[in-house]
């Protein structure tokens, strides 16, 4: 078994998984920037070392570094957690090469899945169904005209390297076409350094389903259902929520085992998750991409059916097989989780470093909060706002519901805005209340947000 572990990886993340090893009895490194010195994971890990400056590309995605503090703290293992180097293939495969265990697929998987143009020709042949778009990369204006006429507008321009919604343009008309194509491309090489983008039917109005899948060295696997992540912003997931409303029984089924199988055709191993878009008027799924990582969101799964994703991610990674079949995975009630970022909705959801002067989290029956932060810390501008997630379980829907309404009434944080406002808000419209409701109701409704 692993008994060092470096985690490559800051704030929340980071402290998940400091606190899964603790309890599997695994030594903690903490890798830090400066500016993460004094953060709550740093403090709580076993051992804690400095691999650079605040900024990412000097520190978090700086894989040289974090290998050599790796092996200068003989860990046998890194935990990239999510973002920064949990889906790089060269991470891994430098990994690899250097005798430590990546917690995560192999590299060469996680190449072909974070080419998106690759991976929707390797999903559809798995038997997966993909949202009509173009075969592959669109590298010309001539190509680009070519493609949008065929698939026909309103067209979507994604990043083939992308995620997190940058490189992605919402094209209605052709007149829009190369502006927004000049754009995309431009945004996919400033985030990605690679500027190949490709094109898909954009749907109005879908639900953003995704399936979360563990499956062990021996391509033995699980499921363990899916969660709705449709209330966004900017592409950005706000909150998520297990089991779907939009889902029958049947359906639940089909989506899930989909994805189930889909992955274990590839070779997978750790956790991942694979993402569909969902057609509320003709029913149907389509697969938009598959993260090759532990998701945000994974608390959502973890307290509808109480597996520890991040000791299993560990136990796999160490090449243990799973001790349970997908017949002993079972969903109980319903979970919502609401992400708490260091944001101004007045201002288009506009970041807020700064420093938290009160940090007074909810606690009570069915109540997790996931996070690093406390009275004093320090929000940094150099990377993503998430402050804490707060995750609630009630027996159904409704309950689960107002238990979060009741923890984000408790919830105390002063020095920066949070998202707690927007939060407490959607939850009391009636779309939420219906689940009748799409991945477009934030963007739809700016006015009324800036208002909240």
């Amino acid at each position: 078994m692993i008994s060092r572990i470096l985690v490559a990886n800051r704030s929340e993340i980071a402290l998940r998984v400091i606190r899964a090893c603790r309890e599997m009895g695994i030594w903690s490194v903490a890798a830090y920037s400066e500016a993460d010195r004094d953060n709550l994971a740093v403090e709580l890990a076993d051992q804690a070392v400095c691999i650079g400056p605040p900024p990412g590309r000097e520190s978090y995605l700086n894989y040289q570094r974090i290998l050599a503090a790796a092996q200068a703290t003989k860990c046998q293992a890194i935990h990239p957690g999510y973002g920064f180097l949990a889906e790089n293939a060269l991470f891994a495969e430098a990994c690899e090469a250097l005798g430590l265990i990546f917690i995560g697929p192999p590299g060469q998987v996680i190449r072909k899945m974070g080419d998106k143009t690759m991976a929707r020709r390797l999903m559809k042949d798995a038997g997966l169904p993909v949202v009509p778009g173009s075969a592959g990369d669109v590298s010309d204006a001539g190509q680009l005209t070519r493609e949008a006429e065929k698939i026909g507008f309103p067209i979507l321009i994604k990043a083939a390297a992308g995620g997190g919604g940058r490189g992605m343009r919402v094209v209605h008309e052709a007149t829009q076409l190369l502006p927004a194509y000049q754009q995309a491309v431009a945004e996919a090489e400033n985030a990605f350094a690679d500027n190949r983008v490709y094109l898909e039917k954009f749907l109005n109005d879908p639900k953003h389903i995704e399936v979360q899948v563990l499956i062990d060295q021996q391509g033995h696997g699980v499921h363990l259902y899916e969660r709705d992540c449709s209330m966004q912003r900017r592409h950005q997931k706000l909150i998520e929520e297990s089991p779907s409303a939009c889902l029958e029984e049947a359906e639940r089924r089909e989506i899930c085992l989909a994805a189930l199988n889909a992955v274990q055709a590839l070779g997978y191993h750790s956790a991942g998750t694979v993402e569909f878009l969902w057609d509320q008027k003709q029913r149907k799924y389509y697969f938009m991409e598959m993260n090759t990582r532990i998701q945000v969101e994974h608390p959502v799964s973890e307290m509808l059916t109480g597996i520890d994703l991040i000791r299993l991610q560990i136990e796999v990674a160490a090449g243990k097989n799973l001790s349970f079949s997908q017949e002993d995975v079972h969903r109980q009630g319903h979970v919502i989780e609401c992400r708490i970022n260091a944001e101004d909705h007045r201002r288009g959801f506009r970041p807020t470093p700064g420093r938290i002067t009160r940090f007074t989290p909810p606690g009570g029956p069915g109540v997790r909060v996931d996070t690093a932060c406390q009275s004093n810390a320090l929000i940094p501008p150099h990377y993503d706002s998430l402050i804490a997630k707060l995750i609630c379980w009630g027996a159904g829907r409704q309950q689960a519901r107002q238990r979060m309404l009741r923890a984000l009434h408790e919830f105390r944080i002063e020095g920066v805005p949070t998202t707690i406002p927007v939060c407490r808000w959607l939850l009391k419209q009636p779309e939420f209340i219906s689940g009748d409701y799409s991945t477009r109701f934030l963007d739809q409704r700016p006015d009324e947000v800036a208002n909240v």
